[in-house]
Order: structure tokens, then sequence, then C-alpha cells
């Protein structure tokens, strides 16, 4: 599938750092963050790359774009071993540019990526977001294959955590995949969906949502037709809610450690 990539937020909490350089640009063992997520999909399959953009994060461009003056130099100096592990990401790989021209959520910045989608699935990785350890994403693809139903990743979060993400809840199976009942924005903790064990208990924990997602072709006419939800935002959770009771959704959880870079140390 095709792997489209929001990096069109301003990047607020990170303020005055994000005034010139995109958080999606911040260095993460000595590489860009968005280096390590077009990787990894690109590990998952995805030589199509969309990426979301606004006015002003033209860098994020600049550095996934061919530059023959600077390849030129290295090579005259003797240094282009420096562009190694750029060089191999970038092989094989083609990307689109989108615009986001106004923020207004997550789901509008999906919509998007419509017509890069051409009304087929999407892998949705958010861009600021890096999987430490291991990936879902493969996962989660062999789960949309098999199925034929969307997938989100989930982690387990204490309930007074989750209320910052979307949530879901529903059942677990013996290998830990979770068949998804509900899902909510930013629920309030008196509205947090229950999650239940293999044996129909209740666990401790809500399942949140974590930045990787794997949507059937029915995201795109549920966003289409989709209003302004929690904070006056179109909300992709409302989108997949929908697609959630037309089609059924599954959950798979991490297999490694999230680690969301749009949140500077102290509000991590």
């Amino acid at each position: 599938m095709k792997a489209l990539i929001p990096a069109a937020g301003l990047g607020t909490r990170c303020l005055p750092l994000t005034k010139a350089v995109p958080k999606e640009l911040f260095p993460v063992e000595g590489l860009p963050v968005l280096h390590h997520v077009v990787a990894e999909a690109k590990a998952a399959g995805c030589t199509e790359i969309g990426i979301i953009l606004s006015p002003g994060k033209e860098a994020i461009r600049q550095y996934f774009t061919w530059d023959a003056k600077l390849m030129n130099w290295l090579d005259r100096v003797g240094k282009r071993a420096v562009m190694n592990e750029w060089e191999q990401l970038m092989d094989g790989l083609t990307f689109t540019w989108l615009e986001q021209l106004e923020q207004r959520g997550l789901g509008d910045a999906v919509h998007c990526g419509a017509g890069f989608a051409d009304g087929d699935p999407i892998c949705l990785l958010l861009g600021d977001t890096v999987m430490e350890h291991a990936s879902p994403l493969p996962v989660m693809v062999q789960h949309f294959v098999a199925t034929q139903r969307s997938q989100v990743a989930v982690e387990p979060l204490r309930p007074e955590e989750a209320t910052r993400y979307g949530v879901c809840g529903g059942q677990l199976d013996a290998a830990g995949h979770l068949d998804i009942e509900a899902m909510l924005e930013k629920p309030a903790l008196d509205e947090m969906p229950s999650v239940r064990q293999p044996d129909g208990t209740a666990a401790a924990a809500v399942f949140a949502f974590a930045a990787r997602y794997v949507l059937s072709s029915a995201v795109w006419p549920a966003l289409q037709s989709l209003p302004p939800g929690r904070n006056g935002e179109i909300q992709l959770t409302d989108a997949m809610a929908a697609v959630l009771a037309a089609e059924g959704f599954g959950g798979v959880p991490l297999p490694g450690v999230r680690r969301d870079v749009g949140l500077p140390p102290r509000q991590k």
C-alpha cells in the first residue's frame, strides 16, 4: 500500500524551536524523526510516500529532495559516504507532496491525502512519532490483508493519561489483539471505553491509539462527510468510528515503545 504521513502541524508545544525547525526534523539517533518514519513505512512494503505539509515547512521537502550540487561537492572532497544512509533510504521510493493550508485537525490532514490514495486503503504514520525497538506496521498490514478490516496500533495507558488521546475498547484475544467495539477522541474519565481480557474480566488499563494506522478505503467517504467534532476540529477518530460501525476494526498492541517528539521533555 501507499503510505501517508501528516507533517503539517505547527509544533506549538515545542516553540520557540519549531518557529525555525519542523519537529519532524528533530534528530533521533543522528537522523531526523521523519527519516525514521519513512524507513518504517518502506520496511512495511510502502514505496509510494505522501507527505502532508503546511506553509513554512519546506525544509522537510528539501530533506527528501536530491541535491546534485551537494552530491557533486561531496564527490569532489571524498565525503559522499556521509550520505550513504540517506541514499539507501531514498532508493526505490517516490514522494508526493500534499498541502494542508489550515490547521483543522488530524482528520482534515488525512483527507488532504484522498487524491493521493485514489480511493485505496492507506498506511498512515504520524510524522512526529518514532517506534523504538520494533514497528507494529508489518503485523497491522498482515491483519488487514487477512481480515479486510482497518487496524490501529494501540498501547495501554492509565485512564488519567488517556484523556489526551483517541482511545478504544473491546475484547482482547489470546494473542493480545483487540476486536474494537467503541472508540472516542480525548474522552473524559467517565467516558473511557473498557477493555476485556480474553477471560472476560476487565483490564485495568485503557487502550490509546498509537500513531500508526492501516485504513480501508471506507475512510475516504467517512472523512468527506464528517462534521467538526471535539475542539471544533475534523477528528480522524470520528471517521474511524464510522468505519468501525460499517466494517469492524482491529487493534494491534505496540511491540516496542512509542516516542512522541512533539512533546518537549517536561510534558512527556
